[in-house]
């Protein structure tokens, strides 16, 4: 009997030790992997470290580490520790995140993502290799960092976050694997294309690089309930991102997600949210009764998506019993 592969990703709502409870779960459950953001929620490297200590099997990723807000020879070494401390569990996902975030937050000048997110990459893949690392890159230079441990593994698997072409066509030429978001039933087809594109100017086997997807999830009571929970956070995406705001557009909403971006923009938080219509919803999410989310999760595979992982939307007092439900809901059935 074989498990469909299935993880779970974790982004806001839980503190750090919800989330270790949450990830012991979902591997008593059958889940493949599980993948903590960072944001504002905790210190990912920090909370997938206890999660490697409470685990034996499931396989632990960042989704994502901005490749702004920490070092390239930094994040090498957080990626080393986690693979010697969960035995060779762990996935490096890496994005450009967004300059809404990282200028205003951060204090760190968002330039050249593509070019930086390539550098990371590769400082990342030769100092794991070789212990030692120099690079003259397009952004970022290293004159010598050389690692005092040894890796347990001279080759991590690098994620790379990806929502349009280009940086698909990118995961293709230097990535294990390409990671989606709010996805269409479309969104894996079109996605696997533009990876094979660029594995093939690599050089590479388009079926080494795998694809893989977050998906928002809200499980409730009613399908009504579940909604309702799911459209604050659309919204929330749709009007102070504008790069999910092209994802929606592009997925079949121009109009919605110029409505909803407008109404944001103005400070209307709450007309934002009323903005957000079902059929939105249920084109690049998760949102319903138990029954109904294993059925869609059912139809994202169909669609060819070989690693859906869902990703509770979860806030408030209730927050933890949700998340648990949501991770049981969808738990890998054997086959």
């Amino acid at each position: 009997m074989t498990s469909p592969r299935v993880g779970v990703a974790f982004s806001r709502g839980l503190g750090p030790s919800e989330i270790v409870e949450g990830v012991r779960l979902a591997e008593s459950l059958g889940y493949e992997s599980a993948w903590v953001a960072e944001g504002h929620a905790g210190d990912q490297f920090a909370i997938l470290a206890a999660c490697a200590t409470a685990t034996t099997r499931i396989r632990l990723g960042t989704a994502i580490s901005s490749v702004f807000v920490r070092s390239a020879p930094t994040l090498a070494m957080a990626a080393a520790t986690l693979d010697e401390l969960s035995d060779g569990r762990f996935i490096l996902g890496l994005g450009t995140s967004h300059r809404e975030q990282v200028e205003p937050e951060h204090g760190v000048p968002f330039d050249r993502p593509t070019a930086r997110l390539r550098d990371t990459v590769a400082i990342v893949r030769g100092l794991l290799a070789e212990g030692v690392v120099w690079h003259r890159g397009e952004t970022v230079t290293i004159e010598r960092f050389e690692l005092w441990f040894p890796p347990r593994r001279p080759r991590i698997a690098v994620y790379v976050a990806a929502l349009f072409p280009k940086m698909l066509e990118i995961c293709g030429e230097i990535a294990d694997g390409a990671l989606l978001t709010w996805p269409t039933l479309e969104a894996p087809r079109r996605a696997a294309e533009h990876v094979a594109r660029g594995a093939e100017r690599a050089g590479r086997s388009a079926e080494t690089i795998d694809v893989a997807s977050l998906v928002p999830c809200v499980i409730a009571d009613t399908r009504r309930e579940a909604l309702e929970q799911m459209r604050p956070s659309v919204a929330f995406y749709a009007g102070f991102f504008p790069r999910y705001k092209r994802l929606l557009a592009e997925s079949g909403f121009p109009d919605v997600a110029a409505a909803i971006a407008s109404a944001w923009e103005a400070g209307d938080h709450d007309g934002a949210v009323r903005r957000v219509p079902d059929a939105l919803i249920d084109a690049v999410a998760i949102a319903g009764t138990a029954e109904q989310c294993r059925e869609r999760l059912a139809r994202y595979r169909e669609a060819g998506l070989p690693l859906p992982i869902i990703s509770p939307r979860v806030t408030g007092p209730g927050a933890r019993r949700a998340a648990v439900d949501a991770i049981r809901a969808c738990a890998p059935v054997p086959s």
